[in-house]
Order: structure tokens, then sequence, then C-alpha cells
């Protein structure tokens, strides 16, 4: 048996004459982009989730820098963000000239929101709080410390598609949500695409301009935009993905409550849930000492896995200039040498999942 960290043809094929469909009518519609689907699309979404507006974009990246440009963060501001998040959540804020202040994790793997208040400055403009692996933050709390500051809150909702915290989805807590829709995400497309959602209506509406070369109407510019339209294919394709979004999430769910229940390791550590959090489970990532043993055991067994992240941000050649060494936040720099994730995605078949389950738990014996 060999199984795979992840495969996205299980997912397709489920769906697969849905699929075909809707991109043969999106096709033959000879109407590509800004279309009667991606129109139904944004509907769709901004319902699902419960905000009031979704405007689809390119990609989840131009999702966080153009929420940044249009939310007035700029040259010498400073966005607090957590230390061990995708380094896109930082080029989202440096896109635009801002300043990452990055605050440790907590034991769930999101921000620390004991630690926010103390990373505050005159500076501080706004909070990106990213819903690292599927997990909801702290959201009540986080809003709390933001209005007391008058922070912005722009939510990274990359991973965490259909995601509740106390009953309410992410991505509606704070002024933004950002979502990708990179294939191996939760509602994945077949290419990039991504989406803000937000109640904001003047500031939707500022969006729907800016992803349009800054035109409200063709050839009439009113600012100087950028082109980051989500397409009509992709758009037909999401349609059906997000029909079957919550059957999804439950399948990644029964998975992972399957190997919570039946890993039984000493040292492997299992990922926690925080009291009012939901996960979706885009990863299922435990912890381990001797991580790099462990995942060419794996990898000896004919088990897949995937590193979430190796190397921190502030570690990262990129952002060599902010002048982080080693050291600087030890608890994100434990968590990049220790965590890995284990096999999952949607069509995992049974004999899959006990074969992990039986590998992890054979390690070191």
């Amino acid at each position: 048996m060999n199984i795979q960290a992840n495969r996205l043809d299980r997912g397709f094929s489920r769906y697969q004459q849905e699929f075909e469909e809707a991109a043969l009518k999106a096709l033959r519609s000879g109407w590509y982009i800004l279309g009667n689907e991606l129109n139904e699309f944004e509907k769709e979404f901004a319902n699902y989730t419960g905000a009031k507006h979704c405007v689809g974009l390119a990609s989840g990246l131009d999702a966080l820098w153009i929420t940044f440009r249009l939310l007035g963060i700029g040259e010498g501001d400073e966005v607090i963000v957590q230390a061990n998040a995708y380094i896109a959540c930082v080029m989202g804020i440096t896109m635009n000239g801002a300043i990452p202040i990055f605050v440790e994790p907590d034991k769930y793997f999101n921000l620390d929101v004991s630690k926010i208040e103390m990373a505050i400055t005159v500076k501080t403009k706004a909070i990106l709080v990213v819903h690292l692996y599927g997990q909801a933050s702290n959201m009540p709390e986080i809003i709390r410390i933001a209005k007391k500051h008058n922070l912005y809150v722009v939510e990274d909702c990359a991973q965490s598609h259909g995601a509740h915290f106390n009953g309410q989805m992410t991505g509606t807590f704070g002024d933004v949500g950002c979502f990708s829709f990179y294939p191996s995400k939760n509602l994945g497309a077949f290419g990039d695409a991504g989406a803000i959602v937000t109640n904001n209506e003047s500031l939707a509406n500022e969006f729907l301009v800016y992803r349009n070369y800054g035109s409200e109407k063709r050839y009439y510019n009113k600012v100087v935009g950028t082109n980051s339209r989500l397409d009509e294919l992709q758009a037909s394709m999401l349609r059906i993905r997000l029909k079957y979004l919550n059957e999804l999430n439950d399948e990644r769910k029964r998975i992972c409550e399957y190997y919570l229940s039946h890993i039984s390791n000493s040292l492997i550590k299992l990922p926690d849930i925080a009291m009012n959090a939901e996960s979706v489970w885009h990863q299922f990532v435990v912890m381990t000492e001797e991580r790099d043993r462990f995942k060419k055991y794996l990898e000896s067994s004919n088990v897949g896995s995937i590193i979430h992240y190796p190397i921190p941000p502030h570690l990262s050649e990129a952002y060599a200039g902010l002048g982080y060494k080693k050291g600087a936040f030890p608890i994100t720099e434990k968590y990049a040498d220790k965590v890995l994730s284990l096999p999952l995605y949607n069509g995992m078949m049974e004999e899959e999942i006990r074969y992990v389950v039986l590998m992890v738990n054979e390690y070191g014996k």
C-alpha cells in the first residue's frame, strides 16, 4: 500500500459528471470573465458564510494584499500576525509597505490572544488572524482587543472554509475575511482562485472596482487598480464544490476523529481543539521530537507526509531584512522543527486510514 500525503483526483472523480457539465456550460456560454457564474458564486458563498458581500479574486494572496491596500494600511504601519503563519500572510502585509509584527502561537497553532496587547504600538493598524490548519481562532477575544485599540481585523481563512467559533463562521468576525481556493483547500478550485467576504457594502464596492483595473465601467478608471478576477470557469467549479462543502468537511472530520481515537504513541503529540472552536481539518498536524526521523520512517512505510511549515517567515531569506535571528520566536521555531502533517484527503479509503494509524503506532518500537 502506498498512501500519498494528499491527492486531489478522488475529490474530482466523486463529482466528475457535475464538474464536467459545469465546465462545459461555462465554456459554451462564450463569456469567460465577470459573468453569471461569478455573480452566482459570490451570492452563494456570501450566503454560506453568513456575510453580506463576497468578491471573487484571482488568489488568496491577492485577497490579502488588496484588503490591506483598501483599508489604507501602508508604509510604516504595523500589522500584528502570528509568527508561524504561511509566508503569504506576511507578503500581504509587506506588499503594501507595512510592517509585520510577529506574535507567538498558542498550543492550538493559532494566534496567542494573551500576547496580542503586548505587541500593540501607536503604529499598529490591524490584526491579521490566521485560522491555521482549519481550526477557528478565538475571535471574540481578538475582536474585543481590536475594538479597545481601534484596530482593523482581517481574517485569513485560506484553511478554514466552513469552520466556526461559537457557532459563527470564520471570515465574518472581522472587517474582511480572505479566502484562497487553491486546489488543495477544503473548498478548492482547479487552479488559482480567491475571494473576500465583508459586511461593509462600501468596502465591497471598492473591491469590485479595484480588482478590475480600478474600473467601475469599462474604460472609465476611478483608481489605479489591478487585474485580479475570479474567472467564470473556476467560479463554475467552485459552485459545484460549495454544494458539497459541508459533506466534504464532515468526511475530513471523521478521518481525523479516527486518528485521534486510534493513534496511541507516546512519541507523537496529537493536535488539540480549543473550547468553542471548530476545526474543518485542512491538515492533521502532529508533533514529535525527531520529526525528520519520523518522516523518513513513514516514507519507508509508504506513507506520505508534509511539513507545514519548515521555515518560519521571520527566518526566511525573503525577510532577512527584518533583522530577526534564530531564537527570536522560540515557540514558532519549535513548531517548525517538530510539526508533521499526516495523510488527509477526501476519498481516503478505510484501509488507508487504518494503515496510517498502524504505521504511526509502530513508530519507535
